[in-house]
This record gives C-alpha cells, sequence and structure tokens, in this order.
C-alpha cells in the first residue's frame, strides 16, 4: 500500500538504545534511489511504554507516516496496534507500523527478510535448520526458517536445562504451537551433544548477541560449527561482521554468512509498505557497509 506523495513522510525508528543504528543510513539511500527527497527517517530513544504510546499518537495524527521498532518493544507494538498483519501475528513480534485509513497496522518484515538470506546460502532445502537463542529474535528465525521450507525446525538455549520440564523453558509453548522442536542445551554435559543436533540439519542460525559488538565474544558458540556435513551457518548479529560462531565456519569452509542482510532487506521491505515502492539492494548495502566501516566482502561473506 502506497502512503502517496502528499503525505507526511516523517519515519522513525523507536527502541532503546537506537543511537548505534545504521538504519538511518540504509532509509536514506533508499529515499534517495526512490527520488524521494520528501522522506526522512529517524532514530527516537523510547526507553519506556509512554514514550512508544506517544509515538503511537503521532501515527494517529498524521505527524508520521511510519515507524520501525526495534528492541525492546516489538511485543509491545504488536499489543498497541489496532491491526495485527498475518506476518507480525505468526512471529508474535511488530518491526512495522503504518497507519492505514486511520488504523495502525502491524507488520513484521524480519522473518521474510532473513527467509530470503536463508535461501541464498540453500536454495533448496531438504532437511532442517536448527536455531541457538530463546528471545524473540530465536522466535523470528523459526519462522524464517519455516517460510524458507527447512524441517524441522529445532531450538536451542542455555535456558533450556536438561532435566527441568520443558515447559518451564522461555517460549516452549509459543513454539510448540508452531511445530518447533524445543531441545535441551547441549553445552551443559548433559544433554545431547552438539553433533546430534547438526546431524538433524542443514541450516544453523546463531540468534543471540553473543559476539556482538560490545558484549561477550560468542567463543562459546563456535561450538555448534560442525565438522562434518555440508551445513550454511548464518548470525543475525552483522557488528562486528565476523563473529565466532562466524569465523569457525569459515575455517571450516562453510557457506557463511553474517546479519547485514537481513537488516538490508527488513528496511526494503518496510519501505515497500509505506511508500509502495521496494528499493533495489545494492544502495542499501552500499550505505551500510560504508555506515559501519566494513568492505563489501566483509559484509556479504
Amino acid at each position: 500500500m502506497s502512503l502517496g506523495k502528499s503525505l507526511v513522510t516523517q519515519f522513525l525508528l523507536v527502541g532503546h538504545p537506537v543511537g548505534h543504528s545504521v538504519s538511518p543510513s540504509i532509509h536514506s539511500a533508499a529515499y534517495q534511489a526512490l527520488g524521494r527527497s520528501d522522506a526522512h527517517y529517524s532514530v527516537l530513544d523510547c526507553p519506556t511504554e509512554a514514550d512508544v504510546r506517544r509515538v503511537f499518537e503521532r501515527l494517529r495524527s498524521g505527524e508520521l507516516a511510519g515507524a520501525n521498532v526495534t528492541v525492546p518493544h516489538k511485543t509491545l507494538a504488536l499489543s498497541l496496534a489496532d491491526r495485527v498483519d498475518s506476518s507480525a501475528r505468526d512471529v508474535g513480534a511488530a518491526n512495522v507500523l503504518a497507519c492505514v485509513q486511520g488504523e495502525i497496522v502491524a507488520y513484521n518484515t524480519d522473518a521474510p527478510a532473513l527467509a530470503e538470506e536463508l535461501l541464498e546460502l540453500v536454495p533448496n532445502p531438504s532437511s532442517g535448520a536448527l536455531i541457538v537463542g530463546s528471545g524473540g529474535a530465536a522466535l523470528a528465525a523459526a519462522v524464517s526458517a519455516k517460510l524458507a521450507g527447512f524441517a524441522p525446525i529445532l531450538v536451542t538455549a542455555r535456558r533450556f536445562s536438561t532435566g527441568e520440564d520443558p515447559r518451564s523453558w522461555p517460549l516452549f509453548d509459543v513454539l510448540s504451537q508452531r511445530g518447533v522442536e524445543a531441545c535441551p542445551w547441549p553445552l551443559d554435559g548433559r544433554g545431547p551433544s552438539p553433533e546430534a543436533l547438526l546431524e538433524r540439519v542443514e541450516m544453523v542460525i546463531q540468534a543471540t548477541s553473543a559476539g556482538m559488538k560490545g558484549t561477550d565474544s560468542g567463543e562459546m558458540l563456535a561450538a555448534f560449527v560442525g565438522t562434518g556435513g555440508d551445513r550454511a551457518y548464518y548470525d543475525l548479529v552483522y557488528n562486528p561482521p565476523l563473529t565466532p560462531f562466524l569465523r569457525a565456519a569459515e575455517e571450516r569452509g562453510a557457506r557463511a554468512r553474517g546479519g547485514l542482510g537481513m537488516l538490508v532487506r527488513q528496511a526494503a521491505r518496510a519501505i515497500e509498505i509505506w511508500l509502495g515502492e521496494r528499493p533495489a539492494l545494492e544502495p542499501l548495502f552500499a550505505a551500510a557497509e560504508q555506515a559501519l566501516g566494513l568492505s563489501a566482502r566483509a559484509a556479504k561473506s
């Protein structure tokens, strides 16, 4: 749906914190490529629910043409929306908001964006996918893997302790409802080995913040890079471009990719929702790489 050039074209990214985001660079490049000099994208730090509610008021008034939502407010945005698109309902979180005929509609462009990335690594899935993580990103990754055609979908996380009732694990119910198999954490010495899980899959998705700039190093997750089989590896982290998880995969000659492509693709899809046109990806990649100080190879490998 197009918002039309006559309407307000101010867009926001809301979350906390958001000062580090490269999204303004990506969106500015997209608007320029589309010839939309009237469009402007900025970030707004929203520490509280009240801050997010004020953004909803600005959307309803027409002051804002649309908004992106990032952590920690994706589930809140879903709950506040007047209507929820199936893309957001399936994930249980919203990262895009648009005002359509006076109603705020919540969308999720993360899951289809990641599905596109996974299919570039494995064009014809014939086996399963393993997701490491227990947060909203892991749930989105599970939905993405299912969209891409991987089966079965397995999820494991440090909080999935061996010996505990699985029903006490984070996301257990919602994963089960989506046909996703939650598996005990294999690195505590009590559960199945990582190799036992890897034997069932051809794709491994790292969906935690481990290895992200400013967090822990993520060295432990290299254990999920198998020594045998033809597997591909995807890390949702995009800064730094080469995490310990990806480094281990590359050292073993595996297909591996960081999360910058997902960021760019979800932005392109959000812009299509707002403006009715999806921009070409290359200018967006170039802008993101420049903002991060990355080479094209480092960002896309």
